[in-house]
């Protein structure tokens, strides 16, 4: 009994065609509130390490002398935290990524 469902199911994935994109011939449209990437202008910044303290997962560091700037894009949450306590306003969370 069993044996027939699985052929039932067979069937139907070939009549109905597949259920996955063709990824690069079909990209899908970015998520409404898609966050995308952080972005610095270090020639603005003047590294005052105050989105580095705000960043509540640490995914920045700031080192004043030499002036450096670290960032660990696999432990950012991208929730936003540092762009808004920047002073001169170099970082920005870009919404999508740029196509190429």
């Amino acid at each position: 009994m069993r044996l027939f469902s699985i052929f039932k199911d067979i069937l139907g994935n070939l009549v109905k065609g597949p259920v996955t994109r063709n990824y690069p011939a079909v990209k899908r449209a970015p998520f409404p509130g898609e966050r995308g990437k952080l972005v610095i202008e270090e020639e603005k910044c003047i590294f005052c390490g105050m989105c580095a303290r705000k960043c509540p997962s640490n995914a920045l560091k700031v080192i004043r002398q030499p002036k450096e700037w670290h960032f660990e894009q696999f432990r950012c949450i991208l929730c936003g935290s540092c762009v808004e306590a920047c002073p001169k306003k170099c970082l920005k969370l870009l919404p999508r990524l740029p196509e190429e």
